[in-house]
């Protein structure tokens, strides 16, 4: 009976700042009871490296519950680098891509930072960085103006969809 067994199931939560991310993410974990961890806010507030971040990611999975993790996924590389060490735990990632329009996220970034220029500055800043997702990455992109339950519904029907066609290659 042990290929029966479930998977614990772990959500990666990644796009532009002020996109939603945070906000969906929360809400996500908090209506199917998961652990939620904003990994860039641990990083920013604790002065981590990204060696830390992934012994930090590794620890959780050795917990094996189920997790949603928002922040530090902005590359290819960094993406594949969390869902590798999840995978190996025995994890099925997932990542969830929040796509929202610059406007949007400019109007969030004066609100959230009081200041056209700090929020001119830290958009600059985190888009450098920004990766969208390779055509192998597959994934459940959501549109950071829609509400939490059209959000959770399109999630809930791409992981659906995510399972029957993994079982089918």
């Amino acid at each position: 009976m042990e290929g029966n067994k479930i998977k614990p199931r772990a959500i990666l939560v990644f796009g532009a700042p002020c996109s939603g991310k945070t906000t969906f993410a929360s809400n996500f974990a908090k209506r199917y009871s998961l652990a939620f961890f904003d990994l860039a806010t641990i990083k920013e507030d604790n002065d981590l490296t990204r060696k830390q971040i992934t012994l930090i990611v590794e620890l959780l999975a050795h917990t094996k519950q189920n997790l949603v993790l928002e922040g530090c996924l902005d590359t290819e590389s960094d993406r594949s680098e969390i869902r590798s060490i999840l995978y190996n735990a025995g994890y099925d990632p997932s990542l969830i891509w929040i796509q929202t329009d610059v406007s949007t996220i400019r109007n969030r970034m004066k609100f959230k930072f009081k200041s056209v220029a700090k929020a001119k500055e830290e958009y600059s800043r985190a888009i450098k960085s920004l990766e969208s997702p390779s055509d192998n990455e597959h994934p459940i992109i959501l549109s950071g103006k829609h509400t939490f339950e059209t959000q959770n519904k399109h999630v809930l029907s791409g992981l659906a969809d995510f399972k029957i066609n993994d079982r089918k290659r």
